[in-house]
């Protein structure tokens, strides 16, 4: 399972062209984007994992039940994610990070697309639950998501520390879909 675009092998007409179709979803650089799906280990991807969900243990809940997909640019990981079957027709981002150095360069714009081709055709929703975090919320909404649910108390009942985004503790989950029936 990967996607390889290969920047240096094209000319430069080409080249800008193509800097146009990526635009809104990356920045162009030189060398390859890939995506690679990733089937054993997943653990090594602990650390950046961490960076989208703090507590190992709600981690280890659906890691290897999930699949897992990384970009890489040049041959060095940004950004990661886990998607799970949550029956009917329904998949869950999990989890996406992005390395804190390669934030906001359309990495994880990028990846969620990916997905989102992935797994349309299969599945109908693909469902993500995230704090109430304006600025994480609006970065779902861009992409395509609109607000689902809420489930209450998520993080204060579920994990063993408050969790804080953006200086504001995290209460609630709020749930956000996509519809992939309707993809692209």
């Amino acid at each position: 399972m990967q996607q390889k675009i290969d920047r240096s092998a094209i000319s430069p007409d080409e080249s800008e062209k193509l800097k146009d179709k990526l635009a809104d979803n990356l920045q162009v650089s030189d060398g390859i984007l890939e995506i690679r799906q990733i089937l054993r280990h997943k653990k090594r991807f602990l650390d950046l994992l961490l960076l989208a969900d703090e507590q190992e243990s709600m981690i280890n809940l659906y890691l290897e039940r999930g699949e897992m997909f990384a970009l890489y640019d040049q041959n060095i990981l940004r950004t990661i994610c886990v998607v799970t079957n949550e029956g009917n027709k329904t998949v869950e981002l999990k989890n996406i990070a992005t390395d804190p150095q390669y934030q906001k360069l359309g990495y994880g714009k990028k990846l969620i697309k990916f997905i989102s081709e992935h797994y349309a055709g299969k599945y109908d929703t693909l469902l993500v639950g995230t704090g109430e975090s304006p600025l994480t919320v609006l970065f779902y909404e861009q992409n395509g998501f609109k607000y689902s649910h809420r489930i209450k108390n998520f993080f204060t009942d579920n994990y063993d520390h408050p969790i804080y985004e953006d200086g504001k503790q995290l209460v609630d989950m709020i749930y956000l879909q996509k519809r992939l029936s309707d993809w692209p």
